[in-house]
């Protein structure tokens, strides 16, 4: 967005409680790496430039790219001031932070997704005896206790975590809700590669029937590795990880789990292959089919027919539970009438319901891929303009990022 601005001659500041890519300096765990391949971090002016387009960026080097990026484009970033406030004010709005105020005719909520990790009411009946982690505090496997693992979650966290853990001979039970399972490769090309050229991942938020269910779809079940495997349900039960069903309830030391994994699991099952075959479709109308694999589908997903609905979570060795059951924004710093009866930002692909108020980095916002590093491009285009237009119809303001200490 500052890149956007620049480029329309908007004056503007950018306010970062910490540093550049502060979020993947502090709440991040060691190994992960970005779950889209490094030519897909295609900033405004700004790419992938080395030798591995294919591979899958490690934090380091996703903290790296957006220094880089920052400092190529020079961002006017005021780091470690932390934004406590922002309301509107006149024509305008008043942004309160740990270096003073500002007064600013248009905001960009920019702070992500993922700012609280979401976890269940029900972690309260946790006995004191077994620790619990999330994904922000979760670094590498030697920080847990010896012994068994629940992990509750099984999307991209979930399923990454989990085969970490049960690799470093702390054995893991996986608590399994919905989730979107599809492969690393498929036909030979990653399957972002496919998403991307086939256009998925360009879909509007204006062009699907329930864009409220499209915005809390899980996160693909996938990984970023160097042999850019295939991490899913199969592949984690082949290393030894327990699969059980959602985490419904916890009593005495005992957790209790849904009977629908089966379910849940068909389901993946069925909506990969449709996935799989609108891309076999694209690729047959548009000639690609004869430059790539075959068509092929990966085995059903493998589970007990009547998967254990009882725990004891002492007798079975459990030590450590780790919710890695999702996140959620964090906007208890604006006080703005903006928000409906769920706590959710009411906007229309990211211009909310407020003059001058824009959100960005959101799932599926404007786009599927809202929510990449990828999807921040076009957003912020089609964003930058809308302001601009905003700005130029609007009566003469406080001059944008000016500071009143």
């Amino acid at each position: 967005m500052s890149r956007c601005l620049t480029e329309r001659s908007l004056d503007h500041v950018v306010l970062e409680r910490g540093e550049v890519a502060n979020s993947w300096k502090t709440e991040r765990w060691d190994s992960l790496r970005l779950l889209t391949p490094n030519w897909q971090s295609r900033l405004p002016g700004f790419g992938y430039e080395g030798a591995d387009p294919d591979g899958f960026r490690t934090m380091p080097e996703t903290i790296a790219f957006l220094e880089r990026y920052a400092d190529a484009i020079s961002a006017p970033v005021r780091a470690h001031t932390q934004v406590t406030s922002v309301r509107p004010s006149g024509d305008g709005y008043v942004i309160t932070t740990s270096q003073g105020d500002w007064e600013s005719a248009t905001v960009v909520l920019a702070t992500g997704a993922c700012n609280v990790p979401l976890v269940p009411s029900l972690a309260e009946a946790v006995r004191t005896t077994i620790a619990t982690l999330t994904p922000f505090s979760y670094r590498k496997p030697k920080q847990l206790e010896n012994g068994g693992v629940l992990v509750v979650g099984a999307s991209a966290t979930g399923t990454q975590i989990a085969e970490e853990i049960q690799r470093s001979g702390r054995p893991v039970t996986l608590a399994v809700g919905e989730h979107v399972r599809v492969p690393r490769l498929y036909r030979g090309r990653d399957i972002k590669w496919w998403m991307d050229a086939a256009g998925i991942l360009d879909e509007r938020y204006d062009e699907v029937d329930d864009i409220v269910r499209a915005r809390n779809v899980p996160s693909l079940q996938l990984a970023g590795s160097p042999e850019r495997r295939t991490v899913d349900l199969n592949a984690l039960t082949r290393i030894g990880v327990k699969l059980v069903g959602r985490l419904a309830g916890l009593r005495d030391g005992r957790a209790q789990f849904s009977g629908s994994l089966p379910n849940l699991c068909a389901l993946a099952d069925l909506k990969m292959s449709r996935l799989l075959d609108r891309i076999d479709e694209w690729a047959k109308e548009t000639g690609v089919d004869s430059e790539v694999d075959p068509p092929h589908r990966l085995e059903p997903t493998e589970v007990d027919a009547s998967p254990p609905l009882f725990l004891d979570l002492a007798r079975s060795g459990i030590r450590t539970i780790l919710w890695a059951t999702g996140f959620r924004p964090d906007f208890s710093w604006l006080h703005a009438p903006v928000f409906d009866r769920k706590g959710r930002i009411r906007h229309d692909g990211g211009v909310v319901e407020a003059p001058g108020l824009y959100l960005m980095g959101m799932p599926f916002l404007r786009r599927r891929k809202s929510s990449l590093i990828d999807g921040a491009s076009d957003d912020a285009r089609d964003l930058s303009a809308h302001l601009a237009s905003y700005l130029d119809g609007a009566p003469e303001l406080p001059h944008p990022g000016r500071r009143n200490s």
